[in-house]
């Protein structure tokens, strides 16, 4: 078996069980075993559990990230500013480009996101932020004045309650358009999945509240004490 061969089907077998079992379930014998290679193998390859995880994540960040980085030269050669959708349209355009409109492809990897983030991959983020630090920082950068309005606070949260929606809803697409089926008898695929939930996230990133009334709302609702006393 050539290395090339082994590599990708070392790759194709720890991507389909870390999304299916998550990264602290999955033993690196369940990997061998799936992919028909022995241990040694991935030790040579990869050297370790924490490596391989990396490297699925490099397998489909690198591609997109060139990608991002094509898009992200046009924009700025067209010396116009962005609007938040059209930088989430910017980032759909690019994984369309290298990931097709694969329902499975697109799936799969944002159950490993959401996986990374709940299952205390810290290396990973560390990893991921030294490889394509330049990228996020160039998106960012063209993102911060898109929304003038916000803190950096507001920011963070309102990114990663957008983030938290795109997982959710992406990794569980085919569950939820069996639902959608089920409930309307209405067909509908990844891509109208995608042209609804980029205006959602969008005024979800827009969003803003004044921290006081926030507060007085949540309290209301909730029934919290006020942390001011």
């Amino acid at each position: 078996m050539a290395q090339k061969d082994t590599v990708e089907r070392i790759l194709d077998a720890a991507e389909a069980l870390f999304a299916e079992r998550g990264f602290a379930e999955t033993s690196l014998r369940t990997i061998t075993s799936t992919a028909g290679v022995n241990l040694a193998a991935v030790n040579y390859h990869f050297g370790s559990k924490k490596a391989l995880i990396q490297a699925i994540f490099v397998r489909y960040l690198d591609p997109l990230a060139d990608a991002v980085t094509e898009e992200l030269n046009q924009a700025e050669a067209d010396d116009k500013s962005l609007a938040i959708s059209d930088l989430l349209m910017l980032l759909t355009r690019s994984v369309y480009k290298v990931h097709g409109h694969s329902a499975r492809r697109i799936t799969g990897f944002m159950r490993l996101l959401g996986l990374a983030y709940t299952q205390s991959q810290g290396h990973l983020r560390g990893y991921l932020g030294e490889r394509y630090g330049s990228v996020f920082k160039r998106f960012v950068g063209l993102l911060r004045p898109a929304c003038p309005e916000l803190s950096d606070i507001d920011l963070f949260w309102n990114t990663h309650f957008a983030l938290g929606a795109a997982v959710f809803t992406l990794s569980n697409q085919q569950a939820l358009a069996a639902m959608l089926e089920s409930d309307t008898g209405v067909n509908t695929d990844i891509n109208q999945v995608v042209n609804r939930l980029i205006p959602f996230m969008t005024s979800g990133i827009k969003s803003h509240q004044d921290p006081a009334s926030a507060q007085g709302a949540a309290q209301g609702y909730f029934n919290l004490p006020n942390e001011s006393h």
